[in-house]
């Protein structure tokens, strides 16, 4: 993705009083929606919830992977502040101006644009319904607000889901299931680049593993550049190859005519003394209810490998087993799939490898 328009509002019933954001994020043609923001944040004033409303605009922005953002608000402060023709002048709003400079450095380009109120009656909607939810927060509580148009209520719990970095058996292009390689010097600094990523976007609770150490080795660099502990998960281990394990695609195609390929096309086929893809996605799916209870409404990262990734986005895409085969997925990169406790479910990022 590269150009998105976001649109951002903020306000507060008393300045300082009741206060909320709310930010859309639409595509270049700016009629397509693509992320939705909006929170009450308590008491505050307007400029603070002006400020919250940019930041969740970029950071929604980010997470779709935009490289050219247009920022249109109808407040003439953070315009002419982002903008660099104003000064800030308050001290409490120093750190919220830093970190929206933060996120917007994400970006190859971002201009802002002042436009009249009229104008900015998408994020002024969401705004004002996050400020309703602040003068009556046990009436939001009993009636969360959907995301967008997929119906999906509550907050989800986000995951991350990163693949681990090269290892010498990827060079090659072999099967590596339950061996064990170690991460090759470029598949250390895929991790540390993914580190640094996920750093910068902050906000994540835990950080879960598989058990394989090319796995826990780019879990590692991330949490220690978090300051979290790796907490090792079983289930998200990759796809038992059985007799395949370290083959290439020809090799085990030559080994097993036949058999190679059934599995091609039929998930429930296993690889001699291995593990099917319809085994697999028994197992993830309980990795995804152990995750969706363990860490309710919260952001968790998850490094594992290609077959449990690619699992968890066909739970949350509720699509087809054809996805297995056809959807691609780079060392290092990075998807999210939200969960929501109703039991809805979405897509927000697939195959990111741009932090690389």
């Amino acid at each position: 993705m590269s150009r998105v328009v976001v649109e951002a509002d903020g306000g507060s019933r008393g300045n300082p009083g009741p206060a909320g954001y709310g930010a859309v994020v639409f595509g270049s043609d700016h009629r397509t929606v693509l992320a939705e923001r909006n929170a009450s944040i308590g008491r505050a004033t307007n400029n603070v919830a002006e400020y919250r409303g940019l930041i969740a605009g970029l950071t929604a922005a980010a997470e779709l992977g935009a490289d050219d953002v247009e920022v249109r608000m109808d407040s003439k402060l953070v315009v002419e502040q982002m903008s660099g023709r104003w000064k800030v002048k308050h001290p409490d709003m120093i750190p919220l101006v830093a970190q929206a400079r933060e996120w917007a450095s994400k970006f190859s380009r971002v201009n802002y644009t002042w436009v009249p109120r009229a104008e900015n009656g998408y994020a002024d909607r969401l705004a004002n319904e996050a400020m309703d939810a602040a003068e009556n927060p046990a009436a939001a509580a009993e009636t969360p607000k959907a995301p967008g148009w997929t119906g999906a209520t509550g907050t989800p719990t986000r995951i991350l889901l990163l693949r681990h970095g090269q290892t010498p058996l990827s060079v090659e292009r072999r099967y590596s299931g339950r061996g064990n390689p170690e991460l090759t010097e470029l598949g250390r600094g895929q991790a540390a680049a993914a580190a640094q990523m996920v750093a910068g976007r902050g906000g994540i609770a835990a950080v879960v593993s598989s058990p394989l150490g090319r796995a826990r080795d780019t879990a590692a660099a991330a949490a220690d550049a978090l300051n979290l502990p790796v907490v090792v998960h079983d289930g998200l281990i990759e796809t038992d190859f059985g007799g395949w394990e370290g083959l290439t695609f020809a090799e085990a195609a030559e080994r097993d005519v036949d058999l190679h390929r059934r599995w091609l096309g039929d998930t429930s086929v296993r690889p001699p003394g291995g593990e099917s893809f319809d085994d697999v996605r028994m197992r993830i799916a309980g990795v995804r209810d152990d995750l969706t209870t363990d860490y309710p409404g919260a952001t968790v990262l998850v490094v594992s490998h290609v077959t449990p990734i690619k699992t968890l986005l066909q739970f949350a895409l509720d699509s087809g087993p054809s996805l297995l085969y056809r959807l691609h997925l780079d060392l290092a990169s990075l998807s999210i799939a939200e969960f929501y406790p109703d039991g809805g479910s979405s897509v927000r990022l697939v195959n990111d490898t741009s932090y690389l």
